[in-house]
């Protein structure tokens, strides 16, 4: 059916790697701890390049391209806002996050962080908390299982729902298998991967056209044809506009595919390093799918033969570049640079999931005793469990990646990213602050279009803004108006502190 296509040929083959990594962890997983965080063993490299392929999902190399595409450099400000938010995300919260997990019973999931922090006795806490993590992140799978099916479906030539399944189980295999040792390796090769296929696409386009001065000039004219200028970073903007953009910068904060690879690393000195990397990564992969949508508007302008599927498709602006620019087996290589933004992110994803219910429902209520086998193959299970329900999201032929992602990147971003900042900076905060905090963040997100009018300019403001801003306020009130923590509660946070401090 498919052929012996070398593109095709060079997708397979990267396929069958992963999943030969997902075996190799399996040797090395021998407890929930091993599943969950690889048993805190990451070093910086390996810590740097996972957190950045987690975060920087499918919507990297399909969903910002395709806006760049339509709008013009304006989309930057989502690029400038997420490199602002992740820096900080690296400098406040990665030491901290590491030390405070294990001072707090070696917490192994956020959600058990949360309850340890705060010193609850009951596990409501740990049940919203998991249960929100459940629900958003179905829908941020959703967004990686879309755009594995859109890339099946141009490079195979099959249906979308085939292709959903193609794009999923790929994945789904590898993480079964490895869990987060399978996942962090294979993020190492992808975001590697990535970065090449980013950087290289751009160049070509350029050299294609003829150069620079051939870029601007057929720019100029596809500027005309369009009445809009691509590269003005303020066009058709509105101060809130701007703000919506650059807000994405605070979902840093809450994100806990993000935040694990920070409670998984081997040391806060290894963090230093890998901020370092991580930004430099980043910076250079948003540059590159940037570059990929701002040069493919004059490449498809002056090559209209061919601009028909990415007209229809914008988010498929990198498939038809990576095709019809490069050798075969090339564009076999870029092309699986996308299977891997999807990979990295989606089997994270998943994997965060699967430990909110094994570490945070199962083993927390129904069997505390279960032993560490039944534990990390209940894990495997709920893999599948939770991918199934994704892919079910997922079966509207005309989701879009981004606005998917950037829903569930305001739930996480909103519910949990207040929470997490000031339960390290701020030892007054309370168990009750925190719940109210979350529920406040993840229930804004979701009722912010229902009850803002569509005629109002505030409709058009990005949930995190105000979900992110109210929940902050709501912590800092609640605090204030509810008991101390207890004294046990005090002297953990001061001691998990001074840790931190004599780690740097």
């Amino acid at each position: 059916m498919f052929g012996l296509d070398p593109t095709i040929i060079t997708f397979v083959v990267y396929i069958l790697g992963m999943l030969l990594i997902g075996v190799w962890a399996y040797y090395y997983t021998n407890n929930l701890s091993d599943y969950i965080l690889g048993g805190r063993r990451l070093g910086s490299f390996v810590t740097a390049m996972s957190a950045g392929a987690s975060d920087m999902s499918g919507w990297l190399l399909m969903g910002l391209p395709g806006a760049v595409y339509l709008a013009g450099l304006v989309e930057g400000w989502i690029a400038i806002g997420l490199t602002v938010g992740a820096y900080f995300n690296w400098l406040l919260v990665a030491g901290r996050l590491r030390v405070y997990t294990e001072f707090n019973n070696n917490s192994l999931t956020l959600p058990e962080y949360f309850h340890n922090r705060f010193g609850t006795e009951h596990h409501l806490l740990k049940i919203v908390s998991a249960s929100i993590i459940l629900v958003f992140f179905t829908i941020y799978c959703a967004s990686g299982v879309v755009a594995g099916a859109k890339l099946f479906q141009n490079l195979f030539s099959i249906d979308y729902s085939t292709a959903l399944w193609y794009g999923a189980l790929a994945t789904i295999a590898y993480t079964f298998i490895g869990g987060f040792l399978a996942v962090s390796w294979t993020d190492t090769i992808q975001a590697t991967l990535m970065i090449f296929a980013l950087i290289l696409t751009p160049v070509m386009v350029i050299i294609t056209l003829g150069g620079t001065g051939e870029f601007n000039a057929v720019l100029a004219q596809a500027e005309a044809a369009a009445q809009k200028d691509f590269t003005d970073i303020f066009n058709g903007t509105t101060t809130l506009g701007l703000l919506s953009l650059a807000a994405w910068g605070l979902g840093y904060f809450g994100q806990p595919h993000i935040l694990a690879r920070f409670m998984a690393a081997d040391s806060v000195k290894s963090l230093n390093s890998a901020r370092r990397i991580s930004i430099t990564w980043m910076i250079l992969c948003l540059a590159g799918a940037m570059g990929i949508g701002f040069f493919g508007i004059a490449y498809f302008y002056a090559n209209p033969q061919v601009a028909a599927a990415v007209n229809h498709e914008p988010e498929q602006v990198f498939i038809e570049l990576a095709k019809l620019l490069f050798n075969p087996w090339i564009a076999g290589v870029l092309l699986s640079a996308i299977l891997a933004a999807v990979m990295s992110t989606l089997s994270c994803q998943l994997l965060i999931s699967s430990s909110a219910i094994t570490e945070d429902f199962y083993k927390g209520f129904i069997r505390p005793k279960a032993s560490e086998k039944e534990l990390v193959w209940l894990g495997r299970v709920m893999v599948l469990v939770i991918a199934a329900i994704a892919i079910w999201i997922a079966q509207d032929e005309n989701s879009k990646v981004l606005l998917l992602v950037q829903f569930a990147w305001a739930g996480f971003g909103s519910a949990f990213g207040p929470v997490v900042l000031f339960s390290l900076f701020w030892k007054r905060m309370t168990s009750s602050a925190a719940m109210a905090g979350m529920l406040t963040g993840a229930i804004i997100v979701f009722s912010w279009k229902e009850i803002i009018p569509q005629s109002s300019q505030w409709h058009q403001v990005y949930e995190m803004i105000p979900g992110f801003g109210l929940a902050c306020v709501v912590i800092v009130l609640v605090s204030l108006l509810s008991p101390k923590p207890e004294q046990n509660v005090l002297d953990t946070f001061e001691q998990a502190k001074k840790a931190y401090k004599e780690a740097l």
